[in-house]
């Protein structure tokens, strides 16, 4: 499998995806350094670092995949300036919601439920996967989150293939990923060792590394693990854990960076101070 493929990282876990003809943007998060992000439930964070563009820096983008809908996935600063126009593929909870706010082209997936986006004669499959956000009883506490498997296809041959985990917590069933849809190019972590009332809600190093293992892929892309304060669990713990493993998948990549997520590690610097948007 070949094909044009690479990750902008705009920061927390906002990314640009340019999967050969189509352009995609995660869970947008554009608050600036020292703002407060609401997380539900009484629990606020303030934001630590800077994100590298804001939405009208933006490339013309053919949808945005949101994990779930929380603050730091999709903020005041996304729901005022995106295009509500714009396809937004994410939890069906969450597409109640962002239709109440405007965005009427939000589609709710429910597990391994796909939809195919098209442009040039190739195609995109992006198909929810499962996740826990919130383990036991802090399930009626965080909201329903989805992983995405994003399908890049030509002639019905399957070209590329990136995993985004979303929010999850590491559980062993995750294997089903490549169980369902064979070998990954890519993998993108969220990580951060977020903790809620003391009970972890994202993965930290530990349990990066070992979804980073079970899943295998060729490039892993860590994102979501310094933005904000109750982010606990450094990137360097992960990839230390990592090297322990004798995983050698990973490839850091700071905010404003592209980095390549076919089987060349290289960094691909950006044409502009803007990452070439428009």
């Amino acid at each position: 499998m070949t094909a044009s493929a690479s990750l902008e990282f705009v920061g927390t876990a906002t990314t640009i995806l340019r999967l050969g003809p189509f352009t995609l943007l995660t869970d947008p998060n554009f608050l600036h350094r020292g703002q407060l992000v609401y997380l539900g439930k009484g629990l606020f964070s303030r934001r630590l670092t800077e994100p590298s563009l804001q939405p009208a820096q933006l490339p013309s983008l053919d949808a945005v995949v949101l994990s779930h809908l929380h603050g730091d996935h999709f903020d005041r600063v996304a729901r005022q300036q995106l295009d509500r126009s714009l396809p937004v593929l994410t939890t069906p909870a969450a597409a109640r919601k962002l239709d109440r706010w405007g965005f009427g082209a939000a589609e709710g997936l429910r597990t391994w439920e796909s939809r195919v986006l098209e442009r040039d004669g190739w195609q995109l499959q992006v198909t929810s996967a499962p996740g826990v956000h919130g383990p036991g009883p802090m399930r009626h506490v965080m909201p329903p989150v989805m992983g995405t498997v994003l399908e890049l296809r030509e002639a019905g041959a399957v070209r590329h293939r990136t995993y985004i985990s979303g929010d999850t917590l590491f559980r062993p069933w995750l294997r089903e990923v490549t169980e369902r849809h064979g070998h990954l190019d890519a993998a993108v972590l969220h990580l951060g060792g977020t903790r809620a009332f003391g009970i972890l809600v994202t993965m930290d190093a530990e349990q990066g590394a070992g979804l980073t293992e079970l899943l295998a892929a060729d490039a892993t892309v860590p994102i979501h693990h310094d933005d904000y304060g109750v982010f606990r669990s450094p990137v360097a713990d992960f990839e230390a854990e990592c090297v322990r493993r004798g995983i050698g998948s990973v490839r850091r990549v700071e905010r404003g960076e592209r980095v390549s997520l076919t089987d060349q590690p290289t960094e691909m610097p950006t044409d502009d101070p803007t990452g070439g948007a428009t």
